[in-house]
């Protein structure tokens, strides 16, 4: 796997153009940094992983200047130019370190000679179905193959035949015929997931890719191999066929399975989800997401989904929601229950109008068990925004002791549940002597909500756009994908109308998140000097020093060492 210092650079000379890259990186990497990465074609590099120099579809030409061999001086030219003492042959970029004053030829005859060879050799045996292959649109051999391709073949034997429609694992088909023997499928499942299960057999024109015997892919990130997989050999089995990729909208989004906060692309189009696929971020997940990460929309396309306001179990408008929501609330005797799942934004709101009811606060933790990858064992992808915010200023417990004492002796008479089922938290209403009326936030029904009084259907993060703070205490952002069901707004939205109601902010100010964001700016300490527009695709890490004593759930992963949030908010 490679790592990149970015601090220490040398001079290179690219195609005649000087430029400045990082120390030792290879070729590849290097015309990454000065932006020319298509400059050089390649199939089995990969970033993130060994490198194996398959392909050969990177080949360049490098050459150094001249020295003497006595005095060690640069011998020059006619002109007083260092003469450059170019290799013999063709080296691959790949495998190939960058030195000071290499010169690199990425666009020579001779190196077009033998990208165009290497891809008519790749084409000898590869189907020609294009029009049919869901990698279409997205497939290196294709546009690598209008680059460097001939356009007719001149192999006038029978193409080898190998199997369709292989089955690899419960979500990854294979179709042996696209396959280029790459390898990137094996090295992940080797080096990234430790679990050795996909190897090739036979030799020459008759390798295959598959399984060892007896086993299947099936882990937690075998969706990974069809990312990169650079043809259209595997495939997602739930995506194939199922829709053009040229014809989805691609949004910047944040895993919400746990606290790691795996940056993601979703794919959508019309309203709808096809897809979900990792975005690389190297502080968070590299270019890795788990499987179970990628179906999480799929819950909210569910029929148990919420998309209408309620009072008493009849479908209301937003402002008798509102209304009666208010009711309640100065009513006092008022308890709040918050979400880890809910955004720094609806946090932040949520805070202010727990102060304003002096309402008796709690929030859930949802524990499981981490992967030591890329799955933490905190289940929620924002409980560091709870403490960032200061909605909560220690960590919260699994079970509600406390709340559930105070319900039952009378002291709180109305209840808000943000994304949480109370059934789950040994919260029986039903036992309870006293009265009780409950308003629900939640995106899907459940015991919560058929109990409820009052309803307020939350959308999903898809439908909205907000920030999360992950494990390593790192802002990051994430947009709305998919328009919302229609009359439907925002928690934060809602909370804000509520406050207003209640004489809290000021009702000519319209709402936005950037305005919301001028406030935590304001107010918060780590916020300072952040706007919504300034948060980068990568996201921020905050200073939380403050918090580094507390006993976080988490044990390492990828990204995550136990109580090093100090090293973490200097990167």
């Amino acid at each position: 796997m490679l790592e990149i210092n970015l601090t220490d650079t040398i001079t290179i000379t690219v195609d005649g153009h000087r430029a400045q890259v990082p120390k030792g990186v290879n070729v590849i990497e290097a015309m990454r940094a000065v932006g020319k990465e298509k400059a050089i074609p390649h199939y089995c590099y990969h970033p993130k992983l060994s490198v194996v120099g398959n392909c050969r579809m990177c080949l360049v030409e490098v050459g150094n200047p001249m020295r003497d061999r006595e005095s060690g001086e640069p011998i020059l030219d006619e002109n007083g130019v260092p003469k450059i003492g170019w290799i013999p042959k063709p080296v691959i970029a790949c495998s190939t370190q960058v030195t000071e004053g290499m010169h690199i030829r990425t666009d020579s005859p001779t190196v077009l000679e033998c990208r165009n060879g290497v891809t008519e050799f790749l084409l000898i045996n590869h189907p020609l179905d294009c029009p049919i292959c869901d990698q279409a649109g997205e497939c290196r051999l294709q546009e690598f193959s209008a680059e460097h391709g001939r356009g007719y073949s001149r192999f006038k034997e029978e193409k080898n035949v190998k199997p369709k429609r292989t089955r690899l694992g419960p979500r990854v088909t294979l179709d042996d015929e696209r396959c280029i023997l790459c390898s990137r499928c094996i090295r992940f499942s080797q080096e990234i997931v430790q679990d050795d299960v996909l190897g090739f057999v036979d030799r020459g024109t008759y390798s295959t890719l598959t399984c060892y015997p007896g086993k299947e892919l099936s882990n937690n990130y075998s969706l990974n191999t069809v990312d990169i997989c650079p043809v259209g050999a595997l495939t997602s089995t739930d995506f194939r066929f199922k829709m053009r990729v040229w014809f989805l909208k691609r949004t910047r989004s944040i895993c919400t399975e746990s606290s790691v906060g795996a940056n993601t692309e979703v794919w959508s189009r019309e309203g709808k989800i096809y897809r979900i696929t990792p975005r690389r971020n190297d502080a968070v997940n590299d270019t890795w997401m788990t499987d179970s990460g990628r179906s999480l929309f799929k819950a909210f396309e569910s029929e148990d989904r919420r998309t209408a306001y309620a009072v008493d179990r009849v479908s209301k408008t937003l402002e008798d929601a509102i209304a009666a929501t208010i009711s309640l609330l100065e009513a006092g005797s008022v308890g709040i229950i918050g979400s880890a799942h809910s955004t720094v934004e609806e946090q932040f709101l949520l805070r202010q109008l727990v102060e304003k009811t002096e309402a008796s606060f709690e929030m859930v933790q949802h524990q499981g068990t981490g992967d030591g990858l890329l799955l933490s064992e905190d289940r929620t992808p924002n409980l560091r925004g709870a403490l960032i915010t200061g909605l909560i200023d220690t960590l919260p417990q699994t079970k509600l002791e406390n709340l559930r004492t105070k319900i039952e002796a009378g002291a709180i008479r109305t209840l808000l549940v943000f994304n949480e089922d109370l059934q789950d938290l040994s919260i029986d209403l039903d036992t309870i002597k006293h009265p009780i009326e409950v308003i629900y936030f939640g995106s899907v029904a459940n015991s919560t909500s058929q109990r409820a009084k009052v309803i307020f259907p939350s959308l999903s993060v898809f439908e909205k756009s907000g920030t999360f703070i992950n494990q390593n205490f790192r802002l990051q952002q994430f947009l709305q994908a998919i328009p919302a069901p229609l009359g439907l707004i925002s928690d934060a939205a809602v909370l804000r109308q509520i406050l207003l109601a209640m004489g809290e902010g000021e009702a000519d100010e319209p709402f936005s998140i950037e305005a919301i964001w001028k406030s935590l700016s304001e107010t918060i300490p780590s916020f300072k000097g952040i706007e919504w527009s300034s948060i980068p695709e990568e996201g921020i890490a905050l200073e939380a020093g403050a918090f580094k004593d507390l006993p976080f759930v988490e044990t390492e992963n990828l990204k995550y060492k136990p109580r090093s949030v100090e090293a973490v908010a200097q990167t």
